[in-house]
């Protein structure tokens, strides 16, 4: 399958999406689930993949995804550090965004106006999808630690 050109990606992000299930939604320990997810008009489909760790429970991946291969966005929570293409490492809390003839490869640091408490996992979910366009969510259901 070919690569995204940049805009192609930008314009998938930008897109606004809903889930198609309406089940609540919960992020428990060692989940790793992938959620469907459409545009608006039902033109594109997309999924939303959600991984938890079992041992460090703060250690979270929320990801999207197009095609089933192209990985838009990636949120990677208390992980191990990410050494990008250019030899730069950036700390184990860390957002990938597609780049044109990277994919995933690259990652920067998380701005605040966008995550705003990620030691908070509903605030860390809701932001991710804010943040991916996703207008439509099911509700968010926490779970006991």
């Amino acid at each position: 399958m070919p690569m995204l050109t940049q805009n192609e990606a930008d314009d998938l992000i930008s897109v606004p999406k809903r889930f198609i299930s309406t089940s609540p939604i919960s992020i428990s320990p060692g989940e790793d689930e992938s959620h469907e997810l459409t545009s608006h008009d039902n033109r594109e489909k997309f999924l939303l993949d959600v991984w938890r760790g079992t041992i460090r429970l703060s250690k979270l991946k929320l990801q999207t995804r197009v095609q089933t291969i192209h990985i838009l966005v990636r949120l990677d929570i208390d992980g191990a550090p990410h050494t990008n293409p250019d030899g730069i490492t950036i700390g184990g809390t860390h957002l990938h965004r597609y780049r044109e003839g990277y994919g995933d490869k690259w990652a920067t640091a998380i701005d605040p106006q966008d995550f705003r408490d990620t030691s908070s996992i509903k605030q860390t979910f809701e932001d991710f999808l804010r943040y991916c366009n996703v207008t439509e969510a099911p509700a968010f259901q926490e779970c006991i630690q």
